[in-house]
């Protein structure tokens, strides 16, 4: 990958950002309710909320607010939450890497289980072996991820079986195996979604590849046949399937919502939550922002990844 072509592509996501950053600001405003009848209680009197809105600078115009905001965060500060009155930037960043952390769990087992299967669906095709992955895709397709993680909460956490804790979240510093315990339940629950995706995409490249003329060739060299798999077949056939991946990393990271709100894992998309319902506005700013930011460096990161896999992909 070539120096100028990487310039071009991050001056891509600088702008993006800035776009972002514009749409967010604007929408935010669009927003019912008012930030100080939402902090003061509707009982409060006019002055009150007037000096409030002055002190937050809500009284001002938007583009003056949106040129003020933008100076903070190119500098790093997000503003002060409306709804807690600590700094944005903190809280927000330590909710992302909680969902980072959930992401990147995700993902592992994804690409452990879900890879394989879509190989062994493809090399197996039309037998047992095919029709099972297949019957187990369609159902993770066709599940949403709230009736997923009802259900496995219901089951796994219930009274009967309460193999996992059913919400909470312990740091990994503190204890990782307890961690871990209590990120199982939404990490199967995004796996099983993604994996279902991945494996279909994985099985159909897998498919098409087995029946080129340079598999064929690898075959008459008297290549084994987990040679020919994993080393020719798969390497041509992951670059539709990491394009997926880099979509899911986005997905993953601003996706999770409903999976934390369930499972009251305090992520960044369980503080979206809180930010809409209390209008905290720097905080729903900062949590949209970052995430757009993640969305933009995974495709980056995809395009690395589709240098590294096909040599004859060359960005100039």
């Amino acid at each position: 990958m070539s120096a100028p072509f990487l310039v071009k592509r991050l001056l891509y996501m600088v702008l993006t950002a800035f776009v972002v950053s514009i749409i967010v600001f604007g929408v935010t405003q669009l927003l019912p309710a008012d930030a100080a009848v939402m902090i003061l209680g509707e009982n409060a009197t006019p002055e009150a909320m007037e000096a409030l809105a002055a002190r937050l600078g809500l009284d001002r115009p938007a583009p003056v607010q949106y040129l003020d905001w933008l100076g903070g965060v190119l500098q790093g500060d997000f503003g002060t939450s409306l709804r807690t009155g600590q700094p944005v930037g903190p809280t927000i960043l330590d909710a992302f890497g909680r969902s980072a952390m959930l992401a990147a769990l995700s993902l592992i087992a994804v690409s452990l289980i879900a890879i394989p299967l879509g190989v062994v669906a493809a090399a197996k095709r039309g037998k047992i072996a095919d029709l099972g992955v297949s019957i187990v895709s369609y159902l993770g397709i066709s599940l949403p991820e709230f009736v997923l993680a009802t259900l496995l909460l219901a089951w796994l956490a219930g009274p009967s079986v309460g193999l996992f804790p059913a919400s909470g979240y312990t740091s990994p510093l503190d204890n990782p195996l307890d961690a871990l315990h209590h990120m199982a339940l939404p990490v199967i629950t995004l796996s099983i979604v993604l994996m279902a995706h991945i494996s279909r995409m994985v099985r159909s490249e897998m498919v098409d590849t087995l029946n080129s003329d340079f598999i064929r060739a690898a075959r008459l060299r008297g290549l084994s046949r987990r040679q020919v798999l994993y080393k020719h077949a798969l390497r041509n056939s992951m670059l539709p399937a990491i394009t997926i991946i880099a979509l899911d990393i986005g997905y993953l990271i601003g996706g999770v919502i409903v999976v934390e709100e369930i499972f009251a894992f305090p992520g960044v998309g369980r503080q979206l939550i809180l930010a809409i319902q209390n209008r905290d506005l720097p905080m729903l700013q900062a949590g949209v922002l970052v995430m757009s930011m993640t969305y933009a460096l995974a495709n980056l990161a995809a395009d690395f990844a589709y240098a590294a896999l096909d040599k004859r992909i060359q960005f100039s």
